[in-house]
C-alpha cells in the first residue's frame, strides 16, 4: 500500500504554520472555537483570503450571526481583504432562512446544492454554534446534529473541499458537542482578563496526521489582522558551543582583564546598580565594540524610547543599520511577542550580541497576566537567546543600601552567567562609583573593587578600592 501524502495549505497567518505543523491538511475539517470577540471570524477571512484564488474557490456560508454585508464592512477594514476575489474566488451566502425549521436535511441540501454549482476548495460555515442551537428540540434529541455533523464532513471530505466551521463555545459544550469527535483539527481562540490587562489566546487543541505546536500561544489583532506569537520553548537538542577560550570584549579593557581575558561568548551577563551608575552605557560600550569587530547587535530597549536612545553613542551606530533597536515601551505585551520581535531582528540582521535594557522595565511591559511568572519568563528569555549563540547582556536597577549586597531584586541572579556590579560610594563628601565582577561562571576573574568614570559616554576603570581604609560611617579615607 502506498503511502498517502497530504498536501499543506500555507494560511497566511504570521505564527499559525509554526503552530500547526506546517499549514492545514489539504481537504480536513476543521473548527474554529472560542469565546465571543476573541477573533474567530477575522481568523477565518484572513485564511480564506489568503488561500482562494481561481483554481482554488472559497464559499462562505453565513447562519444566525451577523449578515454578510455588515461582516464584510468591517473586514474590508484589513489590507488582507481583496474585492477582486468577491463573486469570483470567494463567495457568499446566508443560510438563515433555511435554518429557522431546525431542519438539518434542509440545510445540508442547500449547502449541497452552493458546493456543487460553485465547486469550492474551501467551504466557511459561520457560525455553526447557530447550527447547533437551531436543533436543540426533538430533532436533536434523535441524533440530528450528529448525524448532520457526520454527513456535512463525509461530504465535504467527498467533494474535496478543506472546511471551516466557526462557532462560540464554551467548555461545558465542547465536551458534549459531537463536532468536536469529528473534526479533523481544532484551533480555540480566547481572552483573558487580568487587572486592567487583556491578553489573546490561541491552542492548537487538535491536529490529525501532524505534530502540532503544544501549549497556549498569544496573539494580537492589529491594523493587518491577527499576528500570533508561538511560545518560546528552550530547544532540548544542542545549542550552538563556543570554544571555552573563546572571549567577548566589553568595549572597556580593565573590565575584560577583571572578567579573566572578557566575558566568554555565548554567556549571559547582569550589569546591576543603582539608577544612574553607568549600567547603560556600558551596554552601550558593549554593543559598540561588537560592531567595531564586526559583530552586529540588538538592544530591547524597555525603559528609554529610541528617541533618547538615539541621542546617545547609539545614533551612529542604528543608523548605519549596524544596531537595532527594539521599541518596547507599549504596556501588557507578553514574553512571546517580545521574544518573536528580538528572534526575527536577530536572524535579519545576524546579530552575535543583544542587550536587555532593563529588567526593570521588561517586567513593567509585561502584561500584568505574565508578571506573575516574571522568573520563568526571564529564564525563558535567556534560555531561547543564549541557544542561538548570541551573547547577552541585561542590566537591573537595584537599589544602593551601602551596607547589604544583593545581586536582583527579583532573585534572578542564578540565571546569568557573569554578574558585573555597579555601586555608589561617599568619599571626601562626593559620591563616587565604583564597579566589581561577582562572578563568571566556569572562570577566574577579579575579586577587586575599583573606581570608575563616566566621560564622552565611555566608563574608565581606575584604581582599586583598596588603596583606601577607614570605612566609617559611609566615609572612605585616604590610606
Amino acid at each position: 500500500m502506498n503511502k498517502v501524502e497530504i498536501r499543506r495549505l500555507r494560511t497566511g497567518v504570521p505564527g499559525l504554520d509554526e503552530l500547526l505543523g506546517g499549514g492545514i491538511p489539504e481537504y480536513s475539517f476543521n473548527l474554529l472555537a472560542g469565546t465571543p470577540g476573541s477573533g474567530k471570524t477575522t481568523l477565518a477571512h484572513q485564511i480564506m483570503f489568503a488561500l482562494a484564488e481561481p483554481d482554488r474557490r472559497a464559499l462562505f456560508f453565513t447562519v444566525l450571526g451577523e449578515p454578510p454585508l455588515k461582516m464584510l464592512r468591517y473586514q474590508q477594514q484589513f489590507p488582507f481583504f481583496d474585492a477582486a476575489k468577491i463573486n469570483q474566488s470567494i463567495k457568499f451566502v446566508n443560510l438563515a432562512g433555511d435554518l429557522l425549521d431546525g431542519d438539518f436535511d434542509r440545510v445540508l441540501e442547500r449547502i449541497a446544492a452552493e458546493v456543487q454549482a460553485f465547486s469550492p476548495a474551501l467551504v466557511f460555515v459561520d457560525s455553526f454554534r447557530s447550527v447547533v442551537q437551531s436543533g436543540k428540540g426533538a430533532d436533536a434529541a434523535n441524533g440530528g446534529l450528529q448525524r448532520f455533523v457526520q454527513h456535512l464532513g463525509m461530504q465535504m471530505t467527498g467533494w474535496l473541499a478543506t472546511t471551516f466551521l466557526i462557532g462560540e463555545y464554551l467548555t461545558p459544550e465542547a465536551e458534549s458537542s459531537p463536532v468536536f469527535t469529528v473534526a479533523d483539527g481544532i484551533l480555540w481562540l480566547s481572552q483573558q482578563v487580568h487587572r486592567d490587562a487583556m491578553v489573546r489566546k490561541i491552542q492548537v487543541v487538535k491536529m490529525r496526521g501532524q505534530a502540532q505546536s503544544l501549549g497556549v500561544h498569544t496573539f494580537r489583532i492589529n491594523d493587518h489582522g491577527l499576528e500570533i506569537f508561538p511560545r518560546a520553548v528552550v530547544n532540548s537538542g544542542p545549542h550552538i558551543s563556543f570554544p571555552s577560550d573563546l572571549r567577548l570584549s566589553t568595549g572597556v579593557p580593565t573590565l575584560d582583564q577583571m572578567l579573566g581575558g572578557g566575558l566568554p561568548a555565548g554567556y549571559s551577563l547582569l550589569v546591576v546598580g543603582p539608577t544612574g551608575s553607568g549600567k547603560t552605557v556600558l551596554a552601550t560600550q558593549f554593543l559598540a565594540e561588537g560592531v567595531r569587530i564586526g559583530e552586529p547587535g540588538v538592544i530591547a530597549a524597555f525603559e528609554k524610547s529610541p528617541n533618547q536612545l538615539l541621542s546617545m553613542q547609539l545614533s551612529g551606530l542604528v543608523s548605519s543599520g549596524q544596531v537595532g533597536v527594539i521599541n518596547t515601551r507599549t504596556l501588557d505585551l507578553s514574553l512571546d511577542e517580545i521574544l518573536n520581535d528580538l528572534i526575527v531582528m536577530i536572524k535579519r540582521m545576524q546579530a552575535k550580541r543583544v542587550v536587555i535594557d532593563s529588567l526593570s522595565g521588561f517586567e513593567l511591559t509585561l502584561a500584568s497576566v505574565f508578571r506573575e511568572d516574571f522568573r520563568e519568563s526571564l529564564y525563558r528569555l535567556v534560555a531561547v537567546l543564549t541557544g542561538m549563540g548570541v551573547t547577552v547582556l541585561m542590566t537591573a536597577e537595584l537599589e544602593d543600601r551601602y551596607t547589604s549586597l544583593s545581586f536582583s531584586s527579583y532573585g534572578n541572579a542564578f540565571l546569568a552567567d557573569a554578574i558585573v556590579m555597579h555601586r555608589y560610594v561617599e568619599l571626601h563628601g562626593q559620591l563616587k562609583r565604583v564597579i566589581s565582577v561577582v562572578k563568571v561562571r566556569g572562570s577566574d576573574h577579579s575579586k577587586e573593587i575599583r573606581f570608575f568614570e563616566i566621560g564622552d559616554d565611555q566608563i574608565s576603570i581606575g584604581a582599586p578600592l583598596s588603596q583606601y581604609r577607614g570605612i566609617l560611617s559611609g566615609q572612605l579615607e585616604d590610606e
